[in-house]
């Protein structure tokens, strides 16, 4: 469990795609650090294979680059960095699982006053559990929806978001990993439940009076 509070910027050392797997320059995830550990790369959870005292290796599946952005980056790239939650830490963000959503795209940014409104336009299915002051995880950094249509929705980035994350160094067009709020999905499945073939669904107890 990860809580969208991006702890550095690291870079993308080298890829070996036949080998599904990614090195990526680091210092400050690497405190403490042992083969298993999950990392956040952009939001997305990885896991630990190797490393040293500069860097560290994470095996990347076909699901995991069918379903973000991570088959975008390129030897130099930089990316968010986040280690899981301590137990015995602060919450500071929101509950953000590592597991992406989907892709989203930058479409428009704009100065605002000390902050930069950014305008993310996203599947739909991704947009029906984005909410309105509403958290939302993009490339792993935990923001405030500042509003959501049916084609995009806006966040604000504050100077200290822009300096200590990748997000202001991404221009309109570029592909953005996108996790929505954890809570919604499991609200989101109660209501709508898949088909049974138990008569007693929630059609057949209204009608019944209950």
């Amino acid at each position: 469990m990860f809580t969208g509070l991006i702890e550095e910027i690291g870079r993308v050392r080298r890829i070996l795609p036949d080998a599904g797997r990614f090195a990526l320059s680091a210092k400050a995830v690497l405190e403490g650090m042992k083969i298993g550990d999950s990392i956040a790369v952009n939001g997305v959870c990885l896991t630990v294979t190797d490393f040293d005292g500069r860097s560290f290796t994470a095996d990347v599946t076909p699901e995991t680059l069918r379903r973000s952005a991570l088959g975008c980056l390129r030897p130099g790239d930089a990316v968010n960095l986040e280690r899981p939650m301590a137990a015995n830490g602060r919450f500071g963000g929101h509950f953000v699982s590592g597991h992406i959503d989907g892709i989203g795209r930058i479409a428009h940014r704009v100065k605002e006053g000390n902050s930069v409104l950014i305008e993310i336009e996203a599947p739909p299915e991704i947009l029906s559990l984005v909410v309105e002051k509403g958290s939302v995880a993009i490339d792993g950094i935990s923001l405030t929806v500042t509003a959501v249509d049916s084609k995009k929705f806006g966040v604000s980035i504050i100077p200290h978001t822009g300096e200590q994350t990748t997000l202001l160094r991404k221009k309109a067009g570029d592909s953005v990993n996108l996790e929505t709020d954890l809570i919604g999905k499991y609200v989101q499945k109660l209501l709508r439940p898949e088909p049974r073939s138990s008569p007693f669904t929630l059609d057949f107890l209204a009608q019944n009076g209950f």
